[in-house]
């Protein structure tokens, strides 16, 4: 049975040839920097030859040639639609789960290395109860969590210590040193204090991810996934209080709903919150401007208790739309879809590459740090700009997401100046790069003396 959906944009379908170039252009090197979690060499790669702008260059070209509608290519017996409209993404955003899952076969083959039931790779019945489970321990539409002035305290003190480290040290930070410091607070934010210095569960899922990046070219580890399962549950019975843990234990769930297998997503995403933060110091520390209005909000806030600090969640939202950390949204159509006339079977594979949108030429603001339009209503007036997705599939954690990195932005730069060691490449008075390396990011970190 046909979708009664409608759309404006008939899809278009593309030669062998721009094909080939598509998934070159754009798919390959989207794989190759990390689809699940980032290769070092990947991003250096990336980021030297410039492959997010290569990729929209391309699609923008074959959006002017094709039109606005999707691009319907087959690969390897699968049929996929790239889509290049904001309203068409929409459609598909707002269309989760029915027609348009966000369980896509190659999700599916990835994610279930570690989380095999989580809300991501579930559909139907199931995929509803786990994602209203996720809501509710996550508290998804909170801007402030209830348990806020224990994460407050968390994300402080560990700010701290990577400071005390920092200074005792050479002065430096790079991303080693942050990411460090970033999953010793994730782990105490999910699992408790007790987790803080479990390294080896973290190693764990590092390698499980690292499977995940080869989707079902890797063979299953099942057994490491056993391992980590019974490491991660042993943190999870005891349920900490103040940690997310607690918070999962006190939270009814209904049959099928694993609890406990909604918990790596939760871990995964924090590496991608953390990637969001660093980037964001990076662009705090070469724009003047912003960083002052930063340290103005920081001025008149008490910065130990939960505080929402608006404009530096603004700059983490702004960080994320100039460089996704999800650069591919997938959704795949559980029936037939009608698209103006033009019928897409059940299965097809739809693909929203973030950076097209968030990067439009005409979007003034479109190569520029300007944390402002998610403020003033720009942003949410503006099609497709979508850090967190969009619809019903998106990310019940971006509540949470966002004051944790605003409080540990604002804990880096209560007392601290930051010096890039490649300043020129974001320059407030160039277009921000396309692609951007954040374990390339290197700081002097300064006494401020504002």
């Amino acid at each position: 049975m046909t979708s009664t959906d409608t759309a404006t944009h008939t899809p278009a379908r593309i030669s062998p040839r721009d094909t080939a170039r598509l998934v070159a252009q754009v798919i390959a090197p989207t794989l190759a920097a990390g689809a699940v979690v980032r290769r070092r060499a990947g991003m250096a790669l990336a980021e030297r030859f410039e492959a997010d702008r290569r990729a929209t260059d391309l699609l923008t070209g074959l959006r002017d040639t094709h039109g606005p509608g999707p691009l319907r290519l087959d690969v390897a017996g699968r049929h996929f639609a790239v889509v290049l409209d904001a309203g068409d993404a929409s459609r598909v955003l707002d269309g989760t789960p029915d027609p348009y899952s966000p369980s896509t076969r190659e999700k599916r083959a990835a994610l279930e290395q570690f989380q095999p039931h989580g809300v991501l790779v579930s559909r139907g019945a199931e995929r509803d109860t786990r994602r209203a489970f996720n809501e509710a321990v996550l508290e998804y539409g909170h801007r402030t969590h209830s348990l806020a002035p224990r994460m407050v305290r968390t994300v402080r003190e560990e700010a701290g210590k990577l400071l005390g480290a920092t200074t005792a040290g050479n002065g430096e930070i790079d991303w080693r040193a942050f990411s460090t410091a970033w999953d010793r607070t994730a782990r105490r934010l999910v699992l408790g204090d007790t987790g803080r210095d479990d390294t080896g569960l973290t190693a764990m899922l590092g390698r499980l991810r690292s499977a995940a990046n080869w989707s079902g070219a890797a063979p299953r580890r099942t057994a490491l996934r056993g391992r980590f399962e019974r490491r991660l549950r042993a943190h999870l019975d005891r349920a900490e209080p103040g940690s997310l843990a607690a918070a999962l234990a006190a939270t009814p769930a209904g049959p099928g709903t694993d609890p406990a297998g909604q918990v790596p997503h939760w871990l995964f995403a924090f590496d991608a919150a953390g990637i969001a933060a660093y980037r964001t110091l990076a662009l705090l520390s070469t724009h003047a401007a912003q960083e002052a209005q930063v340290r103005n909000e920081l001025a008149v806030t008490d910065l130990t208790g939960p505080r929402l600090l608006p404009y530096t969640r603004a700059c983490v939202l702004e960080s994320v739309r100039l460089w996704p950390t999800t650069p591919f949204l997938l959704r795949e159509s559980v029936r037939e879809t009608d698209w103006g006339g033009d019928a897409l079977p059940a299965g097809t594979e739809f693909l929203v590459y973030a950076p097209l949108f968030h990067r439009d030429a005409s979007l003034p603001y479109s190569d520029r740090f300007t944390p402002e339009i998610w403020l003033d209503g720009t942003a949410q007036d503006t099609e497709a700009l979508v850090p967190f997705s969009a619809g019903p599939g998106r990310c019940p954690g971006e509540d949470l997401v966002l004051l944790v990195t605003s409080t540990m932005l604002a804990a880096l730069l209560e007392r601290h100046t930051y010096l890039p060691e490649r300043p020129g490449r974001l320059r407030p008075d160039r277009p921000l790069p396309r692609t951007l390396d954040h374990f390339a990011l290197r700081f002097a970190a300064l006494p401020h003396r504002g």
